[in-house]
């Protein structure tokens, strides 16, 4: 089972945000500056969060990790935007 994960993060130096941002950007889909939606199993998340916890300073960066449930419910239930709206990119399975 996957959930979809809404990841926001505020990180002091360029270099570990820059890290964080390519951490991410393979595994969601960027909607805000540093904001990503990701579809991940738990075994993914995991993974990700270790890579996360790794790559920032405790004492000076912040990294928010909020559950939106099943990653096959509709995004839009969930989700409200002022201005313009989000829009999911399309995904393609390549075999």
């Amino acid at each position: 089972m996957r959930n979809r994960y809404l990841i926001a993060y505020d990180v002091a130096d360029d270099k570990r945000r820059n890290r964080i941002f390519k951490t991410l950007m393979g595994n969601g889909d960027h909607v805000q500056f540093s904001v990503f939606l990701c579809d991940l199993s738990d075994v993914e998340l995991a993974r990700i969060k270790g890579s996360l916890t790794e790559a920032i300073n405790q004492r000076q960066d912040q990294i928010i990790v909020l559950n939106l449930g099943p990653a096959d419910s509709p995004v839009g239930i969930r989700l409200e935007c002022i201005g313009m709206a989000y829009s999911p990119p399309a995904r393609v399975m390549v075999i």
